[in-house]
């Protein structure tokens, strides 16, 4: 069994963050471990309220679990501030952490912003040049490349551009497209692209942690970048497609889909 480290904020309601990465690393297979960096008060309708981790502390949680267990990947969620990311790029570097999955959260899907202007910086200056694949949105894409990201030509060329920052495979996810949900690949060299029907329904809360945890854990099982990629588009589209209409506001996805597809009873 592969283990996985997840290093991101609480998600009190348990759509996203922490907790929906170490939902979607078990049902794939995986021992999921936490650094947690922030705490959240948060719910369908937004986030109340939010706590960062103090840095030493990080640091300290991801000595314990790298120094004892050990990882055959992870990811970054939310790190909030510039301190944390030099924390958490610090260790990564000190463990030799391998298969670094690059979640650059920014916002909630409330709108609330969860990454600091300084932290953004830090992420591309530091953090980004340690991933093997970063996975940002088109609003993460326009922040990380300085133009708009709105169309296919303006995905490949952000993807070139955020590949410069020093990130070998830079997928950039095309959620917020009109029409087929698109991702594009970029290894460098060549693009590729997945596609997949858009799904009509509001319950799309923790969709980017929940990718990301998933493409981690496939890939520390030995999946190639492609591979991992197409896998874990399946996995988010059958969580989406049976997604929990929790709450008044944007409902958590459903991380036991996948499980309910191996079992063949998925609702249709």
């Amino acid at each position: 069994m592969k283990r996985i480290l997840t290093i991101a904020g609480s998600d009190s309601g348990g759509g996203a963050g922490i907790q929906a990465d170490l939902k979607t690393i078990t049902v794939l297979g995986g021992y999921g471990m936490s650094a947690v960096t922030a705490l959240t008060a948060q719910n369908t309708l937004g986030v109340q309220g939010v706590h960062p981790v103090p840095v030493d502390f990080i640091k300290a949680q991801m000595t314990s679990v790298l120094s004892d267990y050990g990882a055959d990947g992870a990811k970054t969620g939310m790190l909030a501030t510039p301190e944390i990311v030099a924390g958490v790029a610090e260790q990564l570097k000190k463990y030799q952490v391998e298969g670094l999955v690059v979640d650059p959260v920014m916002v909630a899907k409330g709108g609330d912003v969860l990454l600091s202007r300084e932290a953004r910086v830090a992420v591309k200056e530091v953090l980004l040049p340690l991933a093997h694949v970063v996975t940002p949105n088109l609003p993460e894409a326009s922040d990380l490349c300085g133009f708009p990201v709105e169309d296919l030509a303006a995905m490949e060329a952000a993807a070139r551009e955020i590949h410069r920052l020093g990130t070998p495979y830079v997928l950039v996810k095309g959620g917020h497209l009109k029409g087929d949900a698109v991702d594009l690949l970029f290894d460098g060299e060549r693009f590729q692209t997945f596609t997949s029907p858009r799904l009509s329904n509001r319950n799309t809360h923790g969709t980017g942690c929940t990718f990301s945890a998933a493409l981690a854990t496939l890939l520390a099982q030995g999946y190639t970048v492609s591979h991992a990629v197409a896998q874990a588009k399946k996995f988010i589209t059958r969580a989406i497609a049976q997604a929990l209409d929790f709450g008044a506001g944007h409902g958590p996805t459903n991380h036991y889909a996948h499980v309910l597809h191996g079992m063949g009873k998925e609702k249709s």
